[in-house]
């Protein structure tokens, strides 16, 4: 009878409590047979139980690992959702601005600025002839148009440094 065990004795050797015995036994996982000597009492294989009972706790232990990576991944997509879903939102957003007049393209924001930086300079540089005119009737005429060459140059002075420092990026 060495080869089959009885219920508290497999219990000691799997490490187990005896209801563990029992639950597997009822899963199938292990075999018992009725105690040849004791018909109420039952035993069960001692190397065919230690095998079955050694594979369900890999099988577990390997379903446990697959869980545990399903999850692992589970998170991951959920998380690549998210920021899915956040890219979404911030395109719509944008798309939303756009379509309220929020942002133009920047070739009209050019040609805008391009524009008014002609009609600033045209308007600039008739500001000496008009305060010329304006000085003629109580200054000589030399004086005036030495008044005319200074404003003229010093406008086109402040021109040309406003036009280095906005091609640099910087302030003049």
């Amino acid at each position: 009878m060495e080869d089959w065990i009885a219920l508290g004795d497999l219990s000691k050797l799997l490490g187990v409590n005896i209801r563990t015995i029992q639950r597997l036994t009822q899963e199938g996982v292990l075999t018992a047979e009725p105690d040849p000597e004791d018909k109420r009492r039952k035993v069960w294989p001692t190397a065919e139980s230690v095998q079955a009972y050694i594979g369900h706790q890999l099988a577990r232990a390997d379903s446990n690992q697959r869980n545990s990576r399903i999850q692992d991944l589970e998170e991951k997509k959920l998380a690549a959702e998210t920021e899915l879903k956040e890219s979404q939102r911030d395109l719509h957003v944008l798309k939303t601005d756009i379509a309220s007049g929020k942002y133009l393209p920047v070739e009209q924001v050019q040609l805008d600025y391009s524009r008014f930086f002609v009609v600033l300079k045209k308007f600039l540089l008739a500001v000496p002839n008009r305060v010329s005119g304006l000085v003629g009737g109580y200054v000589d005429p030399v004086t005036a148009r030495a008044l005319e060459k200074d404003i003229a140059k010093e406008i086109n002075t402040m021109l040309t440094s406003f036009v280095i420092a906005g091609e640099a990026g910087g302030a003049p």
